[in-house]
């Protein structure tokens, strides 16, 4: 059987752990603070890190390119 839709990817999440500077930590928590006076709604920042660095990622027009390049490399020498 065909469908239109294709199969969901893996979204199981993977742990990592991270370890930032005092600076860093301070800043983050700010972030929080001014989330939470934005939205109305509270979030610690090890829970806003990931979509962070996902918005940092997708509006990084170079890192895109150079992924685009790596990954085509990487499938034509398999």
């Amino acid at each position: 059987m065909t469908l239109r839709l294709d199969k969901l990817p893996d979204r199981t999440p993977v742990r990592m752990s991270l370890s930032v500077d005092p600076d860093l930590a301070s800043a983050l928590s700010d972030y929080a603070e001014i989330y939470r006076q934005t939205y109305g709604a509270e979030e610690k920042p090890e829970a806003l890190i990931p979509a962070m660095i996902e918005s940092f990622l997708a509006s990084d027009a170079g890192f895109k390119r150079a992924r685009r390049a790596l990954h085509s490399t990487a499938s034509t020498e398999t």
